[in-house]
């Protein structure tokens, strides 16, 4: 049977059965069970878990992850993400403390910071994502501090408030290409995320984004989004983005768009060269890549 979703999006599902090169180790082993015991004791969430990202035991084993502030219950109701939908409990102003002492505990050479949305506070958290950036670099300078923002619906004050915390890598995802948003990203705008990356190129700072493919677009579509990222300028040299991450769209569970291709590891090889050649300073473009993967790698790779 064809979900309305096949239809919008005009494809037809591949297979159930996943690929070889989409089989990711169980998460286990010392390191892992070590930064499981700080998240617990600090009562800190985690995107690794509340996504199912399918690297979470590599990455928690090596020591790194990423952490998700502001809660773990989200405004919105993007089609493709596992985190749970609905009104938020109230706002914990603690949470800043919390993180930057787990911070100090892990002893990373970098970390990744992200929040679901708060679209019903004034600010969208952008307070409490600034306050989390000082602490850590308060208990932890020697840490680089990447953070996974939202797009604040296009508040560029509260961007500013981020943006004056100076983290060493803002990051902000596109997800997938113009023609899709309304189907994958419902609560979002196309035009409003290269302007928000644009923006934070042009202040300064090192700046991010990432998509997930196999969800309906077309190849053409991918190489158009990579030039309007690297071509969105506000006031900023070319390239408006440094680095790229590509990887393969999972569906978490039958309620959410389903998969309408597995791309394979020769293609995103592809993407890759593809985005390199445009103008991104790295491209992590793999089956498994998630944006916060190999993140500290990803930025010793750009200088």
């Amino acid at each position: 049977m064809i979900s309305l979703s096949d239809r919008i999006l005009d494809r037809p599902a591949p297979r159930r059965t996943k690929p070889p090169w989409l089989k990711a180790k169980l998460p286990g082993g010392p390191g892992y069970q070590r930064l499981r015991g700080i998240m617990d004791t600090h009562r800190l969430h985690t995107v690794c878990e509340s996504a199912r990202c399918p690297n979470m035991g590599e990455c928690w084993e090596r020591g790194t992850a990423t952490i998700m502030i502001l809660g773990d219950v989200c405004t919105r109701s993007c089609g493709f993400c596992h985190i749970a939908t609905g009104r938020p409990q109230r706002l914990d102003t603690d949470e800043p403390r919390r993180v930057a002492e787990s911070a100090a505990l892990m002893n990373l050479r970098h970390i990744v910071i992200t929040s679901v949305n708060r679209d019903e506070l004034p600010d969208g958290g952008a307070a409490i994502w600034a306050e989390t950036i000082r602490r850590i670099r308060d208990v932890a300078p020697r840490t680089a501090i990447e953070v996974l923002i939202p797009d604040f619906q296009g508040d560029l004050d509260a961007l500013g408030v981020v943006i004056d915390a100076r983290p060493d890598v803002l990051n902000h995802n596109m997800e997938t290409v113009r023609r899709l948003y309304r189907t994958v990203r419902p609560q979002a705008r196309y035009e409003r995320s290269l302007e928000l990356l644009a923006r934070s190129k042009a202040s300064g700072l090192a700046t991010k984004t990432g998509i997930m493919v196999g969800i309906g677009e077309r190849d053409e579509e991918i190489e158009q989004l990579m030039r309007d990222v690297v071509g969105a300028k506000h006031g900023a040299p070319a390239p408006s983005c440094d680095i790229l991450t590509i990887g393969q769209y999972l569906r978490p569970t039958a309620e959410h768009l389903p998969i309408h291709r597995w791309i394979t590891p020769a293609q995103f090889d592809a993407y890759r060269d593809l985005g390199r050649k445009i103008g991104f300073g790295h491209v992590e473009s793999g089956p498994l890549v998630r944006s916060s993967y190999h993140a500290d790698d990803q930025v010793l790779q750009l200088r």
